[in-house]
């Protein structure tokens, strides 16, 4: 009596909790967003962002032993397109920030910002603390 190999494609139970930890984070930091807490975005963001190189480097490793069950390359899909659309979210509201102090400083010039989100106006030609 033969058995039959183990297949050789990526296991649901391998990349469902991965696939699960990322968007559990979505969530958490769409929630933060909400709350325009932005210390808890940047806390959330991070952890977004290990849990989707987590995800990636599993979902690689998967798709090199073979083929990914659709629903999981699907859900993955939809996950990217979230990330996809935050990120622009995220880049509108630092634009119409931008735009809103300029209006209130004219001529005060560009928003420089840190990696922890702060930002340090760039004087263009004037010196606004002398």
């Amino acid at each position: 009596m033969s058995t039959n190999p183990i297949p050789v494609g990526a296991r649901s139970d391998e990349l469902e909790p991965p696939l699960a930890a990322v968007e559990e984070r979505l969530g958490a930091l769409s929630a933060a967003l909400g709350q325009r807490d932005a210390g808890l975005i940047e806390v959330e963001a991070a952890a977004l962002h290990r849990a989707l190189a987590s995800a990636l480097d599993g979902f690689g490793r998967a798709a090199r032993r073979g083929a990914i069950p659709h629903p999981l390359r699907r859900r993955l899909m939809v996950a990217t397109g979230q990330v996809a659309a935050q990120r622009e979210v995220l880049a509108r509201a630092t634009a119409a920030l931008d735009r809103a102090i300029d209006v209130l400083l004219p001529g005060a010039g560009a928003a420089v910002y840190a990696a922890d989100g702060s930002g340090e106006r760039v004087a263009r030609g004037a010196d606004l603390h002398g």
